[in-house]
Formats: structure tokens, C-alpha cells, sequence
């Protein structure tokens, strides 16, 4: 059995701790995705399933948009007038961004209509698409975090973190 690690708090203060923090997010929530359909097989839409499609809803309609919004007006940016061998993998995010979008448009309204009573199940594909493409984006995009770790300064982030915070009004 895998021992689990004390929760860990990223502050605004750290912004690549809490774009890393935001990750963590959407892949506890596509975990979720993944098992949903043979959840509903097996004990239909109930008060459970209820309660986390609502919350994963409430993640990819508010923040997840905030999270791109971090990355390609704050911290992309910044690391791309510091680490020019950045930008092509920038740009391929930053494209990206426009797929996972899409992709969340068509999820979310088919778990509306899970919660709105529409349907009792959902399509896997929907599902397995959304997926994929954040499995893709987080595996180019956590090595630029590392990159910006190593090259930016404690002021640089911290102003960072402040704007990031003010976009959600904190």
C-alpha cells in the first residue's frame, strides 16, 4: 500500500506551487472522470456522484480557465524572455489550451445534463478525450515550471503570485 504524504498548502507567494497545485487538482478530478461511468453502471446518479460532478464542474468552469490565464499572461511570458528555447513548447500549450477548452465544452454539458436528470450515463469517449489531452498538456507544460524555478527570481515570482492573486480577486 503507497503511504500517503502530509497535504502540502502552495500560497500565491509560490505561483509555481500553485500552478503545480492546479494540477494536482485536474488530475484528482480526471481520476474521478475515469471511474465515473462504471460508478453510474453499478449504483446510478446518486447524492455522491452529485456532489463531484458539481465540484468538478465548479473546477473546469472557474478555475482552470484562471489557471490558463496564469500561464499565458503571467508566467509564459516572463520564462520566454528568459529561456527563449521556451517558446515552441509555449506555443504548442498555448494551442493546446484551445483543444482542452473545447474539449471541456462538450464534457461539461453532458455532465449538466447528468445532473440536470437528462441522461444516467455518460460517454467514455468524452471523457477519455478530455483526459488525454490534459495527460498530454501537463507532461510538456511541468517541465517549463521546472525551468522557471531554476530561473527566475524570488521577486520576479512574487510580483507573479500578487497578479495571479488579484485575477481572483484574493
Amino acid at each position: 500500500m503507497q503511504q500517503l504524504q502530509p497535504q502540502q498548502f502552495a500560497t500565491w507567494a509560490e505561483p509555481i506551487e500553485m500552478l503545480y497545485a492546479c494540477h494536482s487538482k485536474v488530475k484528482r478530478f480526471c481520476k474521478q472522470l475515469q471511474i465515473l461511468p462504471a460508478y453510474l453502471a453499478e449504483n446510478g446518479v446518486n447524492q455522491a456522484v452529485k456532489n463531484d460532478v458539481q465540484q468538478i464542474l465548479n473546477y473546469f468552469n472557474r478555475s482552470a480557465p484562471l489557471h490558463h490565464e496564469d500561464e499565458e499572461q503571467d508566467f509564459f511570458p516572463i520564462l520566454a524572455s528568459k529561456k527563449p528555447e521556451a517558446q515552441t513548447a509555449i506555443d504548442e500549450l498555448e494551442k493546446q489550451h484551445h483543444t482542452l477548452h473545447h474539449n471541456w465544452a462538450l464534457l461539461a454539458q453532458a455532465l449538466e445534463d447528468l445532473l440536470a436528470g437528462k441522461q444516467d450515463k455518460i460517454d467514455e469517449t468524452l471523457i477519455q478525450q478530455f483526459i488525454t489531452g490534459y495527460d498530454v498538456h501537463i507532461a510538456i507544460e511541468e517541465p517549463l515550471f521546472e525551468m522557471g524555478r531554476e530561473c527566475l527570481d524570488s521577486e520576479t515570482l512574487s510580483e507573479m503570485g500578487k497578479i495571479m492573486a488579484a485575477r481572483r480577486k484574493l
